[in-house]
């Protein structure tokens, strides 16, 4: 086969095995098996199941990351995809089944364009080269990944997540906000003998949806909005509720803290209180906890920072002299979503892009596909940017 049929051949195996958060294993073994037949120096797979691949060049130089998440979001209704989503057909030049977008098309583009970089080199660039093919994204974006951080330890990241080969030098971070009110539950034919907690809830919303909004002039607006509400008893059949509970998506900005997020609304429940004395409420940030194909937990807060570089900045530079190596003219802007450079770059500062095959909007949709255009364009970048930031 040649090197565009064996890439194409790679990200079909890969879409025609699913690998939902938490079951990734096949897919993960499919690809360290993989990058051993491709000759890669070392292949592990590290205690939350992700796979790292390294191959080292024959002079010192920096280390280079690139990083493609292996999860996918499941498949809600069969029914209403046109092609198997896990078939990988290939029809009209598109390549379709779940993850193909996001991001399984990018991950095998990476880890293609390693090897070919390498075997076409006779290893002889500076530094080394790590892939990683990451679990538990569409969970926790930035968390398993730190464990790859801690075993690669790298200067400089690549995040592979879909850009239509655009490049990408920033984020919003994300935060679940979780919000509740304590009341006291009686029978609803006699309310005044305790305390409807949505009733307390429904102030604060106002008050809350009153809250300024920060902005950035890059990355756009810091976002609360309520996506979830609960109360219980549930169903609450004749009894007040003594509980509610709010979830908040609040998109973070640059330099934003866990802090920093919650002030504002523990400023808020003081100013309703001060008109509500009885009412109860507390702010915190949701925590979730997963177990891992490997049988670890991962759990962490949902706190994922945003990140930022400047054009000027001397990597960017270089990750774009690499792509016009390859003939890719890639104009810079910021994901609108986040991704694993909330840990990266948002929490380990290390210098990080984005760069990869396919839409943004083609991500979690029926029908996902990629343009098999795209992924052979992808893999030649990802080899251009290979050679700048390895040159020496």
């Amino acid at each position: 086969m040649t090197r565009e049929e064996r890439l194409i051949a790679l990200c079909r195996s890969l879409i025609r095995t699913p690998s939902l958060s938490g079951q990734e294993e096949q897919v993960a073994k499919l690809l360290q098996k993989t990058m051993q037949d491709y000759g890669f120096d070392e292949v592990t797979i590290d205690r939350y199941g992700s796979v790292l691949g390294c191959i080292r060049g024959r002079r010192p130089g920096r280390r280079v990351l690139m990083d493609g998440h292996i999860d996918t979001v499941d498949v809600s209704d069969r029914s209403r995809w046109t092609h198997d989503p896990y078939g990988a057909e290939i029809a009209d030049g598109k390549l379709y089944g779940r993850g193909a977008s996001d991001m399984k098309g990018s991950v095998a583009a990476m880890v293609s364009a390693a090897a070919h970089y390498a075997e076409d080199t006779g290893r002889d660039f500076a530094g080394a080269i790590y892939v990683s093919c990451s679990v538990h994204e569409e969970c926790f974006e930035g968390v398993s990944t730190r464990a790859i951080s801690e075993a690669a330890r790298p200067d400089c990241v690549i995040i592979g997540e879909a850009t239509s080969t655009t490049l990408k030098i920033g984020q919003r971070g994300r935060a679940e906000v979780v919000l509740e009110t304590v009341g006291r539950t009686c029978h609803s034919s006699n309310p005044e003998a305790g305390v409807n907690a949505v009733y307390h809830m429904a102030a604060l919303i106002d008050e809350i949806r009153q809250l300024p909004v920060a902005s950035h002039p890059v990355l756009g607006k810091g976002i609360l909005e309520l996506t979830d509400i609960i109360s219980s008893p549930y169903p609450g059949a004749s009894v007040v509720p003594g509980l509610c509970r709010v979830t908040w998506d609040r998109r973070t900005l640059v330099g934003e803290t866990e802090e920093s997020v919650l002030a504002p609304v523990r400023e808020a429940i003081a100013r309703v209180q001060a008109r509500i004395p009885e009412l109860q409420a507390r702010v915190y940030l949701a925590e979730g906890r997963e177990t891992c194909w490997t049988g670890e937990t991962i759990a962490a807060k949902r706190f994922f920072p945003a990140w930022l570089l400047e054009e000027q900045d001397p990597f960017v530079q270089k990750v774009q002299a690499g792509l016009r190596k390859a003939g890719i003219d890639a104009p810079i802007s910021h994901f609108s979503f986040c991704t694993n450079g909330s840990h990266f770059c948002g929490e380990k500062g290390i210098p990080t892009i984005g760069f990869g095959p396919s839409l943004e909007r083609l991500a979690h949709v029926v029908d996902e596909y990629i343009e098999v255009e795209q992924l052979l364009q992808a893999c030649k970048g990802f080899y251009g940017i290979l050679s700048e930031l390895t040159a020496g």
